[in-house]
């Protein structure tokens, strides 16, 4: 057990200077910090990482729970402190260019990835790489590939430079739980588990990364994310791109998957989520239909005998109108807790505002929770592949 201590660092007090004569000047970048405070604070990271302890990290995604992915003893941490399935691979967190190769073999990243890491690195992107020797088969689940990414986010960034080593980093939450978007999250599932949180506040994107496989033809992303597909879509190579259990679906794959997010039931909070999804992906009577389906299903659960005093309500509030975080009411003798994920028709709001909702329900000890379902255009796809994970029921309407 340990004494948990969380360290306030602030993003804009990290800064990066472009490599010279590089051909990834941005991407090989060195990092400055400017205040005194954030440097110990990085010191003390660096010092219980190089100790093979798992520590809690941001993001620009979500919180990272982050080791030496090049150290299996330090690996084992993570999934310890998780308690997360050990056939759930790792995505293995990079500083530089040159940090990827050098865990590469020869030292090559495939072709088919220049563009997309000339234009989405660092940022909210995975891609998947062969494996080399170096890292332990118990971050690749003794597949032939790895996970990698380089994290926008200048705290993480700034701590894997300074480290000298790659971070293996799943979102820093008991596994299966709403994944952390604030460091509170992550003392709330791992306090006693781990030594350290570097708290950087707010996770600016709020769903984790887009797994994108490249070595598959046509390229493929296997787990959508903070990264669209109409970004990637545009990038050169990628104009045939697939979308996993869109446009294919493979059970090799999914038994025995090379990415997290595919195989287990994810983000679920401790209340029952039902999910009120679109049949159709613009539909202007939606907010009446989720209404109406939201208090037939409760009254459906309350004849069935299951007892139920209070009830959680995720949804968007119109474009245009101010999005009000709580609000409470009572129907039918059950108290009523709405919250609001973001304004309808901007998911990238909604990305944000999901996982903090579900996470806030579970404290206000709801016994339901009905969410609405979104679009699936631009981060609404993201958003609506961890809704149905989350879910034990869904409703199409």
């Amino acid at each position: 057990m340990f004494d948990t201590q969380v360290r306030k660092v602030s993003a804009s007090n990290f800064t990066f200077e472009n490599a010279t004569h590089s051909e990834f000047p941005e991407q090989n970048a060195i990092s400055v910090i400017t205040s005194e405070h954030d440097k110990q604070a990085i010191q003390e990271a660096v010092a219980w990482l190089s100790k093979n302890e798992a520590i809690g990290i941001p993001t620009e995604t979500v919180y990272g729970l982050a080791a030496n992915a090049l150290n299996a003893d330090a690996v084992s941490k993570i999934f310890a402190a998780k308690n997360r399935p050990q056939d759930n691979p790792l995505i293995v967190h990079v500083s530089s260019i040159d940090m990827l190769k050098s865990i590469l073999p020869d030292n090559h990243v495939p072709e088919v990835y220049m563009p997309v890491i000339k234009q989405h690195w660092p940022g909210p992107l995975t891609i998947i790489l062969p494996a080399s020797p170096m890292i332990p088969t118990s971050v690749t689940c003794g597949h032939p590939t790895v996970a990698v990414r380089f994290p926008a986010h200048p705290v993480a960034r700034s701590l894997i430079e300074a480290c000298g080593f790659p971070l293996a980093a799943p979102s820093a939450n008991s596994s299966g739980k709403p994944s952390p978007t604030l460091a509170s999250h992550v003392f709330h599932d791992l306090q006693g588990r781990i030594p350290l949180i570097l708290d950087g506040g707010a996770c600016d994107v709020g769903v984790e990364s887009t797994v994108l496989d490249g070595l598959r033809s046509p390229p493929a992303i296997l787990r959508p994310g903070g990264l669209t597909y109409e970004a990637l879509n545009q990038v050169q190579g990628m104009n045939n791109l697939q979308v996993y259990r869109k446009h294919f679906v493979d059970k090799q794959l999914e038994a025995a998957p090379t990415t997290p997010g595919m195989k287990y039931r994810h983000y679920s909070p401790e209340a029952m989520v039902i999910l009120i999804d679109r049949k159709e992906e613009v539909d202007t009577a939606f907010d009446t239909k989720f209404d109406r389906v939201w208090k037939e299903q409760l009254k459906a659960i309350q004849a069935s005998g299951v007892g139920v005093s209070k009830i959680g309500i995720l949804r968007t509030t119109q474009d245009g109108h101010d999005a009000v975080w709580e609000t409470t009411s009572t129907t039918d003798n059950v108290e009523c807790v709405s919250l609001q994920m973001g304004r309808h028709g901007h998911p990238e709001e909604v990305a944000r505002g999901m996982f903090k909702g579900l996470r806030e329900l579970d404290t206000q000890a709801v016994d339901l929770i009905f969410v609405e379902g979104i679009s699936e255009d631009r981060e609404g796809m993201a958003v609506m592949n961890r809704l149905r994970k989350a879910a034990s029921r869904i409703i199409e309407v």
